[in-house]
């Protein structure tokens, strides 16, 4: 164990609480004459959180357990902890005085603060309980939620306010209902863990400056998609698989726990890669991660930590938003991972585009334009021309992933 890490646990030794933790990081920045509104957000934030944690621990004992009959805007059945959650979190930070409006997975609009309440100059969007679909058999779940500042204070919060890129967060964080109930966030300046002490009902600061490992032999990925994957992932995921005979040289695990903050947290804590890519299996959704509330937080924890985030061909952060509820691919973890899932991202689409453009030619030319037996692309290449390797698309079939 490091060093500083064994002073947080030696008996008598000072324990930074969150509160503590945001009042100090504020006054770090007296030049610009801090308010304490943004301290007093993620307090109640964590509010919420410990509220949310309780309920996930009591689970059937207070009935809390199944599925609420409804359905969100994504048209996924919303679980009861979902609902709870989304009105816990509405209900801790609204009468604040620090948001103007908020946003959720399970609102199909914006929810600006009501006159009731003074409003501020912070937006907040979050995932009240993500992976609520495990909850029922005892998986950890969790809370992602992203702080943004309004564009215009004062005036009525609208959806365009909210459609901010990745870079623009103040604040990003995730909590993990797990053996342990953890708060993990980023303000820009690395990522620290917290623990919720319930015997005080604090969170202290446990995991300091958070780091990833830039290489790792742990990968994610929902398998049973194998067939509904673009060539670079099966490539990546191949490669993985072929272990220290293969072209990576060293042998990988596979970790599939269907958990967004229950896979970062592990990437953050021994590194590894996740990957929910684009595929073919549903061509109306390019990704399956929401962009806003889901995307965008994991991306700006993991690059604050020394990993990076990718859509596999863009930075997760520059990525611009169009709609509320926008969807993306996933790609996150140790850094020379991720390069790796770009760089065939980009091969893959440089040879494609040179055989589109091949064809178009070809067409211009008269000398057909559609490829396949008979087509005339199989014919030989001409002399000093190297045609690019074919993708073995053979080697991915269906039981690929569980042969023995």
């Amino acid at each position: 164990m490091p060093e500083d890490s064994r002073s947080l646990h030696m008996p008598g030794a000072p324990r930074t609480t969150l509160t503590r933790f945001t009042i100090e990081k504020e006054h770090e920045q007296r030049e610009r004459n801090p308010t304490g509104e943004f301290s007093g957000l993620l307090n109640a934030v964590a509010t919420a959180v410990k509220i949310i944690a309780n309920q996930v621990n009591k689970g059937a004992l207070v009935g809390a357990l199944g599925s609420a009959d409804t359905e969100n805007v994504q048209g996924e059945v919303q679980k009861q902890l979902d609902v709870i959650s989304n009105e816990v979190m509405i209900g801790q930070t609204e009468w604040t005085g620090y948001l103007a409006a908020m946003a959720s997975e399970e609102m199909n609009d914006i929810y600006p603060v009501p006159g009731a309440w003074r409003r501020g100059k912070y937006l907040l969007v979050f995932d009240p309980l993500d992976g609520s679909s495990n909850i029922d058999v005892n998986i950890s779940v969790g809370t992602i939620f992203s702080i943004l500042r309004s564009p215009s204070p004062g005036d009525e919060p609208s959806l365009a306010d909210f459609l901010q890129p990745g870079t623009e967060q103040v604040c990003a964080g995730f909590a993990l209902y797990g053996p342990a109930t953890m708060l993990v966030l980023t303000t820009g300046h690395g990522v620290d863990g917290f623990t919720l002490d319930r015997d005080i009902g604090a969170f202290i600061l446990t995991h300091p400056q958070m780091q990833i490992p830039e290489e790792a032999d742990e990968f994610a990925i929902n398998a049973s998609n194998e067939r509904f994957w673009e060539p670079p992932v099966r490539r990546y995921v191949q490669e993985c698989l072929a272990g220290r005979t293969g072209p990576r040289g060293k042998d990988y695990n596979m970790r599939w726990v269907a958990s967004l903050v229950a896979e970062a947290f592990r990437i953050l804590t021994r590194g590894g890669v996740f990957l929910y890519p684009a595929d073919s299996k549903d061509p109306a959704k390019p990704g399956r991660l929401r962009l806003l509330y889901e995307a965008n937080p994991v991306a700006f924890i993991m690059e604050e930590a020394g990993g990076l985030a990718s859509t596999g061909r863009q930075r997760i952060l520059d990525v611009p938003p169009t709609s509320l509820h926008q969807r993306v691919p996933l790609v996150f973890g140790s850094r020379r991972e991720v390069e790796t899932v770009e760089r065939y991202h980009q091969e893959h689409d440089e040879t494609d585009g040179a055989a589109g453009a091949k064809g178009a030619i070809s067409g211009l030319n008269g000398t057909g334009s559609h490829s396949g037996p008979g087509s005339g692309d199989d014919r030989a290449p001409s002399s000093g021309t190297k045609r690019p390797e074919r993708f073995d698309a053979s080697l991915f079939n269906a039981r690929t992933l569980f042969r023995s």
